[in-house]
């Protein structure tokens, strides 16, 4: 199973971002999936989460500003970002939760979480 997030890059005050995160691999479940972000010099924190019925939770800091949305035909997990502001610069990380398929084509007895690569939001003037 492997993330991969995309999307990030250099965006002025007050403008708009997409992340996007897809999951890859022989896929049976994506229960809780969630964005994070890490700015230099502090400790990862949730932005969004979704879980597998829909239920979104957000960080107070970026309620109103952030949506969290998944598409589970396509194993994908996206964030929109708006008003972004110099404080949401950041490495923006994807996280799944994801019950898998072995060669043999049983499933994992549990799910297991994973992380993306991380993409880089620098929100500037």
């Amino acid at each position: 199973v492997q993330l991969q997030a995309s999307g990030g890059g250099l965006v002025q005050i007050g403008g708009f971002l997409k992340l996007s995160c897809g999951v890859l691999g022989r896929i049976f479940e994506i229960q809780d999936m969630g964005w994070y972000r890490q700015a230099p010099g502090k400790q990862r924190e949730l932005v969004a989460s979704i879980t597998i019925a829909g239920n979104t939770h957000y960080a107070d800091s970026l309620m109103g500003r952030v949506t969290i949305s998944r598409d589970d035909a396509k194993n994908t997990v996206d964030l929109q970002m708006s008003d972004l502001k110099p404080e949401d610069t950041a490495v923006y990380y994807c996280k799944a939760k994801v019950r898998y398929y072995h060669p043999d084509d049983t499933v994992s007895g549990r799910a297991y979480e994973y992380w993306g690569q991380g993409t880089q939001v620098t929100v500037s003037s």
